[in-house]
């Protein structure tokens, strides 16, 4: 599409989004710029993540260089799971697993089994059923291994929270080990060996690996001790690597260690099951296997089939050597994730013409009347409503509560919820619990069962909340944005120096840059929904920079974007005919004149928001922090109010601590120059 067209449009439009920009510490980013030779963005990347010092950067880009303490020492019950476990394959005791049917619970139980028996264990494995039975070993399960003469069970990615089946298995004369990552609960399962890292001193490396790095440590340690050869080594890195990162743990410490390592390994695979998988994915011709392809390609593959299906479809897959049975497990998987991709997208057109006809809701959904959105619908699948909660919490930036009915009878609800950093999922389920039959989760994300006569209560009692915890401003999808770039900046060496924060997941994030005021010259819609754009930034002088390329997913109801506007970007590498460009994959984007709207922005740890107010006498800056109060400081003004709705406003000297260093860090998240900022800070 043309400039001009483009310009004529007046039915260009942006996401509606809330901006959190890093402060930049432009003297410490060129401290470190020289130290390590790397660029100042670079530099400044790296001070977001908390690594101010040359060791802690050196540290972190080489992670396999530090002292790595042996888990023998972090974890206590792990010396005696080792006896037990070494007892019984001497003894040919039969062995039972548990697992689950994510994806941390399937590869747990595939690098268990691939494990035990290559030492010559006797044993099996169980997962519950997601639709009749519900996450965690049972008294189902229990007893079905104690008929089949199993005397040692071990739980994975599970187990932390089942005290009466783990009592039951001890009442019946097995051996428990429990191996799981979830919280603990207040009185723990009399098992007689427990390993979770949330058990462990909190500066322990390990303290962050999920359900398969538990196992993954349990195996590693016993086959050392029972003298297993690398090969077995290797192959199991391969199952915690894949585990770890499409069950989204924290990329740190140790998972940090061995996901880079394992990255290595994994695209040169040695595992039929898993060369397969690669294979029918499109990744056969990946010299190396980033994160972001497992998260996106293998990884739900694996979790549709958890889902939708039969989890031993994935533990067949990961456990065979023959590759015949591989490839067709692998066709298997990529059949289920298809008929998953296909239920979400029905299920969230749905949702969407729900919220936004009132249909079951009473009225048609008002973010700023709810803040929270609960929507049931009696036709959707239990396994995928997750997913689609995400998206809709991506689409409208409130929390969702997305649930179905567990029968034909329409008498119970189940469900899934997702939420926003300033939401506390687990403590709005908590909030709402005399309503609720069962529930449980996290900060971030919970499930929950009701009756359905509950419902309308429910959706008050959670509007509820979220008047009590949230305010108006949170309600937009947030972009949270490292450093100001330029696009002339942006160039294969800065590319180069990012690949050394790879392996990039949770908490080690991908690196979001944003530029000001860059020209969109062509834009046009591919595939389901998506934009590709071409755009430049000018330099000076009134030249135009070279054009550069930029994907947006799921960008589709902002097409046309405006001639000009600010964008927040990753930076990605694509490969076509053999020839390798950079471009911007788009997660954010902004009218050009947004310093005169509203920007969140991090200081002293702090989330803060502020916005540039034109007035008759002159410009006006107001920042709000966390608890609601926010200061207002005229351009020049040495005296500014800090208000709040509850107490009367009171003056303050804005040239002082803390307000002066406050001031000048909104101002600098603004994208103020510096001669603007140095006239509203005096």
């Amino acid at each position: 599409m043309k400039d001009k067209q483009l310009i004529n449009s007046s039915s260009t439009k942006v996401p509606d989004q809330r901006w959190q920009i890093a402060i930049a510490d432009a003297d410490l980013a060129t401290q470190i710029a020289q130290e390590t030779d790397l660029s100042p963005l670079m530099a400044q990347v790296l001070i977001n993540r908390r690594l101010t010092t040359l060791a802690q950067v050196q540290a972190f880009l080489s992670p396999e260089s530090q002292y790595l303490s042996s888990p023998l020492a972090d974890f206590p019950d792990l010396p005696l799971s080792l006896e037990l476990l070494i007892n019984a394959i001497n003894t040919r005791q039969k062995i039972a697993i548990c697992g689950d049917y994510d994806a941390d619970g399937m590869t747990s139980t595939a690098l268990l089994l691939r494990a035990l028996r290559s030492l010559g264990a006797q044993v099996d494995y169980a997962i519950p059923s997601r639709m009749a039975e519900g996450y965690g070993i049972n008294k189902r399960i229990i007893d079905e291994f104690y008929e089949e003469g199993v005397r040692l069970l071990i739980t994975v990615d599970n187990g932390i929270a089942a005290y009466d089946p783990i009592a039951h298995a001890r009442e019946l004369g097995i051996t428990v080990i429990i191996t799981d990552h979830h919280d603990l609960p207040p009185l723990l399962p009399p098992a007689h060996a427990i390993l979770n890292p949330k058990m462990i001193a909190e500066t322990s490396p390990y303290r962050g690996v999920a359900g398969v790095g538990v196992a993954y440590i349990l195996a590693r340690a016993l086959a050392q001790s029972m003298g297993s050869s690398s090969d077995l080594t290797d192959s199991l890195l391969e199952l915690f690597t894949l585990g770890t990162i499409a069950d989204l743990a924290p990329l740190t410490g140790v998972n940090r260690r061995w996901v880079k390592q394992g990255l290595q390994v994994l695209a040169k695979s040695r595992l039929a099951g898993v060369q397969a998988l690669i294979q029918v994915s499109g990744l056969s011709n990946e010299k190396n296997l980033k994160p972001e392809a497992i998260g996106f390609r293998l990884g739900p593959r694996i979790n549709a089939v958890g889902r939708i299906a039969d989890p031993q479809v994935v533990i067949e897959l990961l456990i065979t050597d023959d590759e015949g049975v591989a490839l067709e497990r692998a066709m298997q998987c990529e059949q289920i994730n298809q008929q998953r991709q296909k239920l979400c997208e029905e299920i969230e057109q749905e949702a969407i013409a729900l919220c936004e006809s009132g249909k079951g809701a009473n009225q048609p959904f008002n973010i700023q009347d709810n803040w929270v959105f609960l929507v049931v619908h009696p036709d959707w699948h239990h396994g995928v409503i997750g997913i689609v909660a995400s998206r809709l919490v991506e689409r409208y930036g409130v929390p969702v509560f997305i649930g179905t009915y567990e029968d034909e009878t329409r008498q119970h609800i189940r469900g899934s919820a997702r939420s926003i950093p300033e939401f506390n999922v687990f403590e709005a389920l908590e909030f709402c619990k005399d309503l609720l039959d069962k529930h449980g989760g996290h900060r971030a994300a919970g499930g929950f069962s009701f009756k359905a006569e509950n419902l309308e209560a429910l959706r008050s009692r959670l509007r509820t909340f979220a008047h009590q915890t949230l305010a108006p401003e949170y309600l937009k999808p947030l972009v949270i944005v490292d450093v100001e770039a330029t696009l002339a900046q942006v160039d294969f060496s800065l590319h180069s120096q990012l690949e050394a924060l790879h392996p990039c997941g949770m908490e080690n994030p991908d690196p979001v840059f944003w530029s000001a005021n860059v020209r969109i010259h062509e834009q046009k819609k591919i595939g389901k929904g998506h934009l590709k754009v071409t755009l430049s930034q000018d330099e000076g002088l009134g030249q135009l920079a070279k054009k550069i390329t930029a994907i947006a997913w799921r960008w589709g109801d902002f097409y046309p974007l405006p001639s000009r506007m600010d964008i927040a970007y990753r930076l990605r590498t694509n490969e076509w005919n053999g020839e390798v460009s950079l471009e911007l994959e788009l997660v954010g984007g902004r009218s050009s004149s947004a310093a005169s709207e509203r920007t969140e922005f991090v200081y002293g740890d702090r989330c803060y928001a502020c916005r540039l107010v034109e007035l008759d006498t002159g410009k006006e800056i107001r920042i709000r922090n966390p608890e609601g109060k926010v200061l207002i400081v005229q351009q020049g003004q040495r005296i500014g109010q800090l208000t709040h709705v509850s107490t009367e406003p009171m003056e303050v000297d804005v040239c002082q601590p803390p307000y002066f260093a406050l001031i000048k860090s909104a101002l600098e998240a603004l994208g103020i120059g510096k001669e603007q900022n140095e006239k509203m800070t005096g």
